[in-house]
């Protein structure tokens, strides 16, 4: 997942805990100058000196971010206030140029504090979090809604034509005319005043939501002093709980997190039914106590905000509204995508329970297949089919071979770049890492940082962000992260990952390679500031060299006798790539289809009860097969409420449409090459935002995508 989502100015897609849309509310009052105390050691106010510009983990302090964004806010005020002001005509580089240059001061803070308080939180940054979401989105309107700005941006797009510019300084006009103009820079001023306070209220329930959920989550983890509720799970796996109790206090006891998505990992070795039931029930439920964590009445305010906004915009709804931008342009479009999808789908999961409820009967179980029971039931039909145990799997995956044999590798082999570790740059917790990139003629391209661990402070899933956006126009290079939640093994253990996590660390250096590659003169253009329909384009198509042969043989080493995987083994894991794929698809299609119906609401439609809302949504396109719930739960929905996918969840099944496609013409090509990957780069990754994504994505494959590769990957049976 990328999470880079808000503008601010100063070039940076910024995003995530704080920020959480592009355009936002309210008229911007800076309560009190930073004292000078306040301001002379913060090293957040000045660039930092470190390599890259790294951030100083080991000098920042929580205490530094306030000063800081109120410093940060207040300087764009200035800049933004002197270019609409400015009594020369405006010219490109008075007004769009000028534009790209401000708040280099905010962008900084807000990059280090988005990291920090989606994979380091504590209480003081929660707090900060509802506090500043509604300042930042006021502070937002405060350009996107000045009309003084905005005439001067529309007298430079009016004549775009006629000024000789480049294709890049051309697609930046026309980037922030669409971009003033979907923000609301036409409205009236009484408009205004009202889009402002949606804005702000809708910043302010989004921040709130990140911290009910992640309370939530914590709270909701299962906690037993039962032994035999363990049974199946393996001896690391029991220790790495026996350590998880310990952490929160439950001495003597056994404590399992949970993750962000609706089934659990573990419920897969489970043996025991009922603890099955009640770790599933504690996904399902989390955030549904009607407790202060309980994000019900927080979505369904946000959906109806959204909507009544989407209309003061002239847009029937927000999918309407939000998909303007993206590849898709319409929901009627995403909906015809969704909907070839679903039948087959479907179908395919009724047919893979049947195959699973033969299993339950063989075995005298005596039961109707359930949601918990899925993961444990299908793990030993695969084993039947296949011969394939994930237990099996697990020894060749260990975390830095796959990370360094494996990721790199592949990434070295497409591309030529090489990795360094670096000790010396300060982190923000001691399992983060730190590696230094080198193109293919040795010179500095990037760095990388790595925190794959899970953490109570950290928000659940993986992703990808910046610490430094890439731009030649502010002289910066690349700083980026990967960030998951595998479990952490116990102390002088190996960290062993399943096949699913080996994929997922693909897919965030993917994104990340987006990042890294980015090659833009504009950081408002730069890297992964994409639609978000394509945006998964590159993190996807990278997941396809995890299985590729001369990778997989390359990092899937037994941790214990230094021996390469079997070939046989790795046949039976490329066999099984299309067992379950009928519920795998089913899962996220439900998940989708759900953010699509919040979000075509009217303005005119009552604030809903979501469980009400959700069961109806689910019948209403086609996937309410019980046994199959949808990956995200409305109410634990964290990419749709607070992490911009808002009738953009669709797109990871969109750029798999893509992804699938374009692998296909690595395939036809040779596959993995330094010039196919040079190849890919040139065309895709160091592009960045340069318009009509269905043109740049011709450019590379020579045809629109076809769905289907997606589908004959997945091994989904049309008819």
């Amino acid at each position: 997942m990328f999470r880079n989502f808000a503008l601010v100015l100063a070039g940076a897609f910024v995003v995530g805990a704080v920020s959480v849309s592009t355009w936002s509310a309210g008229s911007m009052t800076i309560t009190q100058t930073p004292s000078p105390a306040a301001t002379e050691n913060n090293p957040l106010m000045s660039p930092s000196p470190l390599p890259f510009g790294a951030p100083q983990f080991d000098k920042i302090k929580d205490a530094d971010f306030t000063p800081a964004f109120e410093a940060g806010m207040k300087a764009q005020i200035a800049e933004i206030a002197a270019i609409a002001d400015r009594p020369a005509p405006p010219t490109f580089d008075n007004t769009l140029v000028a534009l790209e240059k401000s708040g280099q001061l905010l962008t900084r803070v807000q990059l280090v504090f988005n990291g920090l308080s989606s994979a380091n939180t504590d209480p003081t940054l929660q707090a900060l979090q509802e506090e500043v979401a509604p300042k930042l989105a006021a502070h937002l309107d405060g350009i996107f809604l000045n009309d003084k700005l905005f005439k001067r941006i529309a007298a430079v797009y009016d004549k775009r034509a006629s000024l000789s510019l480049d294709p890049q300084s051309l697609r930046l006009v026309e980037h922030y005319h669409q971009r003033f103009v979907h923000a609301g820079a036409r409205l009236s001023d009484a408009d205004k005043a009202k889009l402002k306070e949606f804005n702000k209220e809708e910043a302010s329930l989004a921040a709130k939501f990140i911290n009910q959920l992640l309370a939530a989550t914590k709270a909701g983890a299962l906690v037993t002093s039962n032994a035999a509720d363990l049974a199946g799970l393996s001896n690391d796996e029991i220790q790495a709980a026996t350590l998880a109790a310990k952490g929160r206090g439950f001495d003597g006891r056994w404590l399992i997190p949970l993750q962000n998505t609706t089934q659990q990992p573990m419920l897969a070795e489970m043996t025991a039914r009922p603890t099955r039931e009640k770790l599933f029930t504690a996904s399902w439920t989390r955030t549904e106590h009607g407790d202060a964590n309980d994000t019900r009445n927080t979505i369904a305010k946000l959906a109806a905000l959204r909507a009544k906004r989407a209309a003061l915009l002239g847009f029937p709804n927000h999918a309407a509204w939000s998909l303007e931008l993206q590849m898709a342009k319409t929901p009627a479009a995403v909906e015809q995508f969704l909907g070839r999808l679903v039948p087959p789908s479907v179908a395919n999961a009724k047919r893979e329970a049947g195959d699973i409820q033969s299993l339950i009967d063989q075995q005298h179980g005596g039961f109707t297949l359930a949601p918990w029971d899925w993961d444990f039931y299908a793990e030993q039909v695969r084993k039947a089919k296949y011969d394939l145990n994930s237990a099996d799997l697990a020894p060749y995956f260990e975390l830095d071979r796959v990370l360094q044999d494996g990721v790199f590798y592949a990434a070295h082999e497409l591309y030529g770049i090489t990795f360094k570790e670096r000790h010396d740059l300060p982190v923000y917790q001691p399992d983060v890492r730190v590696f230094e990139v080198s193109d293919a003629d040795g010179k500095p391209l990037a760095l990388f940082y790595c925190d794959y661990f899970k953490r109570d402070n950290k928000n659940g899933g993986a992703w990808m962000d910046n610490f430094t956006q890439q731009s030649r126009l502010l002289g910066a290079r690349p700083v980026v992260y990967n960030v998951a939640n595998f479990s952490k093994p116990a102390p002088g253990q190996p960290a062993l990952l399943s096949y699913d996590d080996v994929t997922t660390m693909f897919h965030e250096f993917g994104h990340a390679l987006h990042g890294i590659f980015a090659n833009s003169t504009y950081p408002t253009l730069s890297g992964a500031n994409v639609a978000r329909d394509f945006v998964e384009l590159p993190s996807q198509i990278n997941e396809h060299w995890a299985l590729y042969p001369k990778v997989l043989s390359h990092f899937a080493i037994h941790y214990k006798t230094g021996q390469p995987m079997p070939q046989a083994l790795a046949d039976k894991i490329r066999k099984a790539e299309t067992f379950n794929q009928g519920y795998s698809l089913t899962e996220v299609l439900g998940a989708a289809e759900l953010d699509m119906i919040w979000h075509t609401l009217p303005a005119t439609a009552p604030v809903q009860s979501p469980d009400a809302f959700e069961k109806a949504a689910l019948e209403k396109a086609g996937v309410d097969f019980a046994p199959v719930p949808p990956r995200y739960r409305s109410s634990y929905f964290l990419h749709i409420w607070a992490n911009g996918y808002d009738a953009g969840y669709y797109a990871y099944l969109w750029a798999e449409m893509l992804d699938n496609d374009a692998f296909e013409w690595f395939i036809e090509n040779g596959g993995l090459t330094r010039a196919n990957g040079d190849r890919f780069r040139q065309m895709i990754l160091s592009r960045g935002n340069v318009g009509d994504y269905a043109v740049l994505y011709r450019g590379f494959r020579g045809k629109d995508p076809s769905i289907e590769w997606m589908l004959k990957r997945r091994g989904i049976v049309t008819k």
